[in-house]
């Protein structure tokens, strides 16, 4: 009996005629997709590609065999994964990408309870600011904001990312708290330079009346990076406007106060990405839940939204 894999290799291949775009919907290797058809291909005993240097062509055969298997490849997928869904542990290798701050900060403190619920599997965490290539680089899930979905991928929505200003309680001594945005321009402003165009972030800012004005501030400390951001702030180098969830913590902590508590600047969501396959593994599967669950149990999409107050 054939292999799934074989059959997904070839009708993938089909559709992108070429091998290399089929692995990365796949998430393989050109070579692994281009042997599995060479072994469709021998246990068939027909040839179904003429291969060439620029594309992959579908023979006579291969065309009947595309459109005779085709339309029934992906119930056979359903059937699989309905089957064995419930079979087994989830084990395997975890490869996920978050964003540095956010992801040690909010996510990371749930791997213990993770990993305790599913022994079988091993974590690889990558932490940096930059959007993350799933397919490419093989990774199971990523987790942050303001990635652009690439065919393949899908993103559920954790919370928002809303940015809100403040400042540390030194710095505003003997200073008066700005009424909206526009009072920010008499502040030193620790601001963002974008890693992607070289530029300063600009952002403007919202309230419930629906108003909305840029926030513009002195641009005293110019970052790249959200971490050192706050820290500036926290040392007292000016107003900055951050995520409410990067801020969280410092609020609690008394080391930053926030400005402008009825205002923020909406910076789109916080969510987890994974590649849209019918099979998605069960490691990955389990993760995305035990993630989802944990933000909704804890309330953070209502704890990161500025809009509160």
């Amino acid at each position: 009996m054939e292999t799934l894999a074989n059959l997904e290799s070839f009708v993938r291949s089909a559709e992108a005629s070429s091998f290399s775009t089929a692995a990365r919907r796949l998430a393989l290797t050109p070579a692994a997709v281009s042997r599995n058809v060479a072994m469709l291909e021998r246990n068939l005993g027909v040839r179904l590609f003429q291969r060439s240097t620029r594309r992959l062509t579908l023979t006579e055969e291969g065309e009947r065999f595309l459109a005779s298997i085709q339309d029934n490849l992906q119930g056979l997928q359903t059937a699989i994964a309905n089957v064995t869904a419930d079979t087994g542990e989830p084990a395997g290798l975890l490869k996920v990408s978050l964003s540095p701050m956010f992801g040690i900060a909010h996510v990371l403190p749930i791997l213990p309870a993770f990993l305790a619920r599913y022994p079988g599997i091993r974590a690889d965490w990558v932490f940096e600011n930059r959007q993350s290539d799933l397919i490419a680089e093989g990774l199971d899930a990523a987790i942050g904001g303001g990635f652009e979905l690439s065919p393949g991928i899908v993103a559920r929505t954790l919370a928002p990312a809303h940015l809100i200003v403040v400042a540390s309680p030194a710095y505003m001594k003997n200073r008066r708290f700005p009424l909206d945005p526009s009072g920010l321009a008499e502040f030193d402003g620790v601001v963002m330079r974008s890693a992607q165009t070289g530029r300063i972030r600009k952002w403007s800012m919202r309230n419930a009346a629906g108003q909305d004005l840029p926030a513009e501030f002195r641009e005293s400390t110019i970052l790249n990076d959200p971490a050192a951001m706050v820290q500036a702030a926290v040392l007292g180098l000016g107003v900055t406007l951050i995520t409410a969830a990067d801020a969280m913590s410092h609020l609690d902590s008394g080391r930053l106060v926030r400005l402008l508590p009825l205002w923020y600047a909406d910076a789109g969501p916080i969510s987890i990405y994974y590649a849209n396959r019918t099979l998605l593994p069960a490691k990955t599967r389990v993760f995305i839940d035990f993630v989802v669950d944990h933000f909704r149990r804890e309330r953070l999409a209502e704890r990161f939204a500025g809009s509160l107050g």
